[in-house]
């Protein structure tokens, strides 16, 4: 059984690092014994074992601020745990997205633009759910979703020459704007539809790493 290579420690518990599975961000450090890793297994739920108050706790039993488990790791020794989640809401319960916000050192410009397409995808594609909900008259993304597969289509088609436009002209800048507006039509094309972008991340990823033929 997996679960029997765990190395728990004197009093039965394995450090666990959550992370948000869609941008690698380290999102808290908390513990988990036996039972907490097994209901976390059972139900994709982040469980976890509160050491000062001796008990278990559930991920946003209170707040609500639940957390989606895509997948779980143990480390070389099999004394820690990576626990990789869909955060709904922040996972730090001062508000902060993540409980690593005081910066004893803070990331240089090159490290910050490194991750920020990741972390715009992530919000992007918040924002985008969200705006399902609301009024085309209040939202330009809820007008586009009123206007189905041949507005949003559109606007793809449209933001695809100027792309193209934007090459030709060779400017970075006008070619960094347009790519961004021609990504933010396609996320809501998808988000429309609902295909989820970790299926777009997949077959990508199947073309780069094509199985081997027998």
């Amino acid at each position: 059984m997996q679960l029997d290579r765990i190395e728990w420690n004197a009093d039965g518990l394995v450090p666990v690092v959550i992370a948000d599975a869609r941008t690698n961000e380290v999102l808290t450090l908390a513990w988990a014994n036996r039972e907490a890793l097994e209901r976390t297994l059972s139900t994709r739920s982040t469980h976890l074992y509160s050491r000062s108050r001796a008990a278990l706790w559930q991920k946003g039993e209170s707040s609500g601020n639940t957390q989606q488990v895509v997948s779980i790791a143990y480390d070389c020794d099999a004394d820690a745990l990576l626990y990789r989640v869909i955060p709904s809401g922040p996972a730090c319960h001062t508000g902060h997205p993540t409980c690593f916000h005081n910066m004893l050192l803070s990331p240089s410009k090159d490290t910050t633009e490194a991750g920020a397409f990741a972390e715009a995808i992530a919000h992007l594609e918040a924002v985008l759910e969200e705006r399902k909900n609301a009024s085309p008259d209040s939202s330009y993304v809820a007008k586009l979703y009123a206007g189905g597969v041949d507005k949003i289509g559109k606007k793809i088609g449209e933001e695809a020459t100027e792309v193209v436009i934007a090459a030709k002209n060779a400017s970075s800048e006008e070619l960094i704007w347009e790519s961004s507006d021609l990504l933010f039509h396609l996320l809501v094309l998808l988000k429309h539809l609902n295909v989820p972008l970790d299926a777009v991340g997949a077959h990508l990823l199947s073309r780069a790493h094509p199985p081997e033929s027998s």
